[in-house]
């Protein structure tokens, strides 16, 4: 009797230290959960017209342009913003910005055909947005190749342009020389295209435009709307937001 009560009283011992009871001992693991097999409650997504599958009826108005070229207009506010991507872009690639921005402004984006001129087209669109209710001045905002005619399409609006946000462009010195609105310019300081040189540039020959910012990412070969999903993504979208706060009248 007496060794069966050593043996339980051994057992009951080495069960109170496995459960972890007043030694310090973490508690034993406890068995993996089972997976849920209810049906999700989350939105499904949207279904009918969309802009190359990343703007939908419920980011704005969808339009069409050109036959079947689409864009999208977002938000409200007196002041509007038309972005033009790049070649070979396309519009998802800006959607931080818009995302950013549409909470204040009106916001246009559009998809563009090979053929197009980008000039011609943004001098378009921005001539749409200021048709929209309320609209009264536009920024330009491109990249690259979008980014290098803004400047010209800018003289070509005259003074409904709030300013212009160039990120990676090669603007002329002629044509930057001319510039009479706010000028912002954003690149990496290894792009071959818009990068430190182009920018400075284009910076020094701008001495008509009464704010003449300039961002270069240093040691970076990011181009265009490359900045916008990359670790420096929020100082560029900062950089962007305070520069139209201040000129948005």
């Amino acid at each position: 009797m007496r060794g069966l009560i050593g043996v339980m009283g051994f057992v009951m011992a080495l069960a109170a230290c496995g459960s972890g009871g007043g030694t310090g001992a973490a508690p034993a693991p406890s068995s993996p959960a089972v997976p849920s097999t209810s049906v999700s409650a989350s939105t499904p997504p949207p279904t009918g017209p969309d802009v190359s599958g990343c703007y939908h009826a419920n980011d704005g108005k969808i339009f069409k342009y050109d036959g079947d070229m689409p864009g999208i207009i977002g938000g409200s506010g007196s002041v509007g913003v038309v972005i033009t991507y790049e070649r070979r872009g396309t519009v998802c690639s800006w959607r931080p910005l818009f995302d950013r921005l549409v909470s204040r402004y009106r916001v246009l984006v559009y998809t563009r055909s090979s053929q197009s001129l980008p000039e011609d087209t943004a001098v378009a669109m921005a001539r749409r947005l200021l048709k929209e209710r309320g609209v009264e001045r536009v920024f330009l905002v491109g990249g690259s190749i979008g980014a290098t005619t803004s400047v010209p399409a800018a003289l070509r609006l005259g003074s409904k342009v709030a300013g212009v946000v160039a990120l990676s462009g090669q603007i002329s010195q002629e044509t930057a020389g001319r510039l009479t609105v706010p000028l912002l310019q954003i690149g990496s300081a290894n792009d071959g295209y818009g990068g430190a040189g182009d920018l400075a540039k284009a910076h020094d020959a701008a001495t008509k435009a009464p704010d003449n910012e300039l961002l270069v990412i240093p040691g970076e070969s990011l181009h265009a709307s490359a900045l916008l999903a990359s670790p420096h993504a929020q100082q560029v979208l900062d950089t962007i937001d305070a520069f139209m706060a201040r000129h948005k009248g």
